[in-house]
């Protein structure tokens, strides 16, 4: 089976992307999460000037809480351990100071950018790029799942910035491919994944790669003990910023349906029929049920991708890039994409399988209402669901309420 699900109705041609909304740059449609801030400018940073034309030109207009938080003590080469929500603008955060402190007549890897994923890695470099258009900064992605030979002649050339997926990195680093002892910078981004036990042991390996004197910035938006127990190692005197007073976008609206099992797909043809959906995410708790769902959506009649972590790279890139630049109004996936993926066009987020914990129903929900703009999450709930649903919104503290007969369009819809 394919990775793309083509549908057969006239929802699977060009007619929808016609009303594909993108939301406004304009603080009306906003929330707190992005406006509530001390009224900084970039500007007030003293920013390399091609630096600031990059920023401009992404259509960064003014700082968010979280980049005015961390890009000032960043710059001051203090470590950070910083909590945010997802959807803030985390990347942002971390990238500005970094490329601010890159000097381009070195011809060595001066920053790192550690992700836990292969597709947030290619996001989170082309963020980079963009950033860095006039400055002349060499931006390398580096990810398991492609040639290594071409990682090694990437890095052969001039490398100011290396995005990386951790066991990759280390592998060039053993030889000596990636020297890392002038990278005085090294961004762990979604940090309580990237410090789970499958990826400690390599992180700590890296960081003896690493000059003393380097500079360690972590971003997540949980931090379990594993990221105490890995600020006391390794990082100095770290600056801590914490702006989770709930953990939650305050632009998410959460429901959840309770329905018996055999029941979801019926229920899920009537979410799509009821609601003014720009693009959607729906999650499943399994490959094999990402793609019997995906072929079940397409024999409903409405255009669906689909992505899990044991299709072929080169299809997830393929698949992860045509969604998010709108080909396709929908996306099954299992949890693979719940990390720090950025796609604002996405108004809806729908659990068709329960996620088991606190922490995954957080990513999740995260993938809608980016950036201070609205969303939804509806979440189907079976019988078996139910004390994970109550366990979670205590832990969470939000509140999942039973989804009423009709959704308000502006509850979700700028």
């Amino acid at each position: 089976m394919a990775q793309q699900v083509a549908s057969t109705n006239a929802d699977s041609g060009e007619d929808w992307k016609k009303g594909l909304t993108i939301p406004p740059k304009d603080t009306r449609y906003k929330t707190e999460d992005v406006t509530a801030t001390k009224g900084n400018n970039f500007e007030d940073y003293l920013l390399k000037r091609e630096l600031l034309m990059g920023i401009y030109e992404k259509g960064f207009e003014a700082p968010s809480p979280i980049q005015e938080e961390s890009i000032p003590i960043a710059l001051t080469g203090r470590d950070i351990l910083a909590r945010a929500k997802n959807g803030t603008g985390k990347t942002a955060a971390f990238a500005i100071p970094v490329l601010e402190r890159i000097d381009v007549s070195k011809n060595c890897i001066q920053g790192m950018i550690l992700v836990p994923t292969r597709e947030l890695a290619l996001q989170t470099s082309q963020v980079c790029k963009e950033l860095s258009k006039h400055m002349g900064v060499e931006v390398v992605v580096s990810t398991g799942g492609t040639n290594l030979r071409d990682d090694i002649l990437r890095l052969g050339a001039t490398t100011h910035l290396v995005v990386a997926t951790p066991g990759r990195i280390l592998d060039l680093s053993r030889r000596s491919v990636a020297k890392l002892d002038q990278c005085i910078m090294l961004v762990m981004d979604e940090a309580d994944k990237l410090l789970s036990p499958e990826f400690q042991p390599v992180l700590e390996q890296l960081i003896s790669y690493l000059p003393e004197d380097r500079q360690i910035l972590l971003y997540s938006a949980t931090f379990p003990v594993t990221v105490k127990q890995f600020k006391e190692k390794f990082l100095k005197k770290p600056y801590l910023i914490n702006l989770m007073d709930e953990l939650t976008l305050k632009g998410v609206t959460q429901f959840y349906a309770f329905v018996e099992e055999r029941q979801k797909v019926h229920c899920l043809n009537t979410l799509f029929s009821k609601l003014e959906i720009n693009q959607s995410i729906i999650f499943c708790n399994s490959v094999n049920r990402v793609e019997l769902l995906a072929k079940r959506i397409t024999e409903l009649g409405y255009s669906c991708f689909y992505i899990h972590a044991k299709m072929q790279q080169s299809h997830r890139n393929r698949v992860f890039h045509d969604f998010r630049n709108g080909a396709c109004r929908n996306l099954v996936s299992s949890d693979l994409f719940t990390r720090g993926i950025d796609v604002q066009s996405v108004n809806v987020v729908i659990n068709f399988d329960f996620p088991k914990n606190a922490e995954t129903y957080l990513h999740r929900v995260g993938r809608s209402g980016r950036f201070g703009h609205l969303g939804l999450a509806v979440n189907l709930i079976t019988y078996d669901d139910r004390f994970n649903l109550y366990r979670i919104e205590q832990e969470l503290g939000t509140e999942i309420k039973p989804i009423p007969p009709t959704i308000e369009k502006s509850l979700y819809c700028a």
